[in-house]
């Protein structure tokens, strides 16, 4: 784009400036800090320049949103056309008392619903194993079966609005809970719209809520890919989660680079299995973090899109859906403090506006109490008002990609591109994703750029206000919420009552047929629903194939 002339032209313009204002500066103030880093240690310049990102060719580099390799957006008109769905991850307790809060929302604004499950389900467990005991409701709603599902979306329109599940280890159970309702009610699975997170690579890098050894698991994830394209086509049947991966203590670039070698595991899969990948691929799904580096985290979702509509066209996709990246976005987490807890709106509105300007096409804002318990109703309306602030007064929906070709976003989008190829070389000499878990590469990486973070915290060399600087003494006086404590005996009465009450003979015979299909090499999909039809919980279904694949024990790497 610019001759050599004019690059030659603009170093010596910029060196002058230097010179005369960046130089002047620095000699009257000695203490000023002479090196800024970003949050994956990417050194960053004290000005950008066309000079940094040489003869960029705009039209084909960066190009326009809705054409390949999708930069500046997978959609042509963006949030012209339609405004990204305001999707608040909520679940706690019963599922009565979570249905109550899913209705609070929709009344709200909320378009979108997003379900967080207890840790009992997460690990495939009914709320009555003894492994449970204590952890019900706690980080999300308790879901042991079909029932459980029927009452958390009790008048709500399950064809007409779209849900998200983070589930990941038990998932094909759990949405068969979902479809199994959607069947009772006489709703066609075709009219069904939403994500199961699915993503058990990730279990084994960060979360750790897996169940079954990974060539199993793998196996049953490529089944909901299978069973999706053909009976419930516009359900996302997977989401490659970089979030949990950040909220591990991973940097942006580890969180980019792992997510997308994650996203290609998957991929080839399914291809291995015979998949055509243009049938598949366009029902994947991603879900990212927003942090508090506002131009990283933008550069992360501008790489991640053009990243990945290469690497699905190299493995021969054609149609251009099978090139996009679909992805939700959630607001830190891990950033959010005890202290202090009112500045954490603050932070989500930055965090949450950084997804916006990157793309997004869903998005939850966390509460400002979360540090603290789960989101109070006052809490939780706050954080979709920030949502709705962003979409409605900002003016920030009015353009298409507004920060395209910012010399210093699209130098650092460049940047976070190479060093996410770089991880992908890595990964590779270990001759792919499951064997670098298997040798607690990625948790290496992660443990290390966690480490680094929090030591620079304490020696004062990164800020957290409220944490390590500008920190007060302060008495709590935000409403916080409590849960019911009758909750749990709630819960197990009715798992008693379903068993009571059952067909158990068929159930009995359910769970045999899934058995030899999870034996053989069938999709287990079908079996499954038919299990759930038969009112079996989710221990027990989640407890044959525990028998047949066995479960998964992570290795001790020193």
């Amino acid at each position: 784009m610019f001759d050599r002339k004019a690059l030659k032209e603009l170093e010596k313009r910029r060196k002058e400036w230097e010179n005369s204002n960046y130089i002047p500066l620095k000699e009257r103030n000695p203490e000023i800090r002479e090196e800024f880093e970003n949050l994956s240690w990417t050194r960053i310049a004290p000005l950008y320049t066309p000079m940094d990102i040489g003869d960029k060719d705009y039209l084909k580099d960066i190009s326009f949103p809705g054409e390949y390799p999708y930069l500046r957006g997978i959609h042509s008109t963006m949030y012209r056309g339609k405004i990204w769905t305001m999707r608040q991850f909520a679940g706690f307790g019963t599922a009565e008392e979570t249905n109550e809060r899913y209705k609070y929302l929709l009344a709200h604004g909320e378009t979108g619903l997003s379900v967080a499950f207890d840790y009992p389900t997460l690990y495939g467990y009914d709320t009555d194993h003894p492994l449970a005991r204590g952890e019900f409701g706690k980080c999300g709603v308790a879901i042991s079966s079909l029932r459980d599902m029927e009452i958390l979306f009790k008048d709500i329109p399950v064809d007409r609005i779209t849900t998200s599940m983070t589930i990941n280890g038990p998932a094909p159970v759990v949405w068969a809970f979902y479809i199994a309702n959607a069947d009772n009610q006489g709703i066609p699975r075709t009219k069904l719209g939403g994500t199961i997170q699915n993503d058990v690579l990730k279990e084994y890098i960060a979360q750790k809520s897996f169940i079954f050894p990974p060539a199993p698991s793998m196996r049953l994830t490529v089944d909901t890919f299978e069973f999706g394209y053909k009976e419930v086509p516009r359900w996302n049947t997977i989401s490659i989660s970089g979030y949990h991966i950040r909220e591990a203590g991973s940097t942006a670039v580890q969180e980019l680079a792992f997510t997308l070698a994650d996203g290609f595991a998957y991929v080839k899969a399914a291809m291995e299995r015979g998949l055509e990948i243009d049938r598949f691929a366009p029902r994947l799904s991603f879900f990212f973090n927003a942090h508090n580096d506002f131009f990283e985290e933008i550069a992360k979702y501008r790489a991640a899109r053009r990243i990945w509509a290469r690497g699905m066209k190299e493995l021969g996709a054609k149609k251009p859906r099978s090139l996009f990246m679909r992805f939700h976005t959630q607001t830190a987490g891990v950033s959010l403090t005890a202290q202090q807890p009112e500045i954490n709106i603050v932070r989500v509105a930055i965090q949450a506006l950084a997804a916006v300007l990157g793309g997004t096409q869903s998005l939850h804002t966390n509460s400002m109490d979360e540090a603290l318990a789960l989101p109070s109703e006052k809490a939780v309306r706050i954080a979709l008002r920030t949502q709705q602030i962003i979409a409605e007064e900002t003016g920030v929906t009015s353009t298409v990609d507004p920060l395209g070709g910012s010399y210093y976003l699209e130098w650092l989008t460049d940047r976070m591109e190479e060093e996410a190829m770089r991880y992908f070389d890595r990964i590779e000499q270990f001759g792919g994703v499951i064997p670098a878990i298997e040798k607690g590469f990625f948790q290496r990486e992660i443990a290390e750029a966690s480490y680094r973070f929090q030591r620079e915290l304490e020696e004062g060399k990164r800020t957290m206000v409220g944490v390590n600087k500008y920190v007060m003494e302060e008495n709590l006086d935000i409403p916080l919420l409590e849960m019911d404590r009758k909750g749990e005996e709630i819960q197990l009465n009715r798992l008693k009552k379903l068993r009571a009450e059952r067909d158990q003979t068929k159930a009995d015979r359910a769970l045999e047929r899934l058995r030899r299909a999870a034996e053989g090499d069938e999709n287990t999909m079908p079996y499954i629903l038919d299990c759930v039809h038969a009112y079996n919980t989710l221990g027990e279904t989640c407890g044959v194939l525990r028998e047949v694949f066995g479960e998964y024990k992570e290795p001790l790497i020193f």
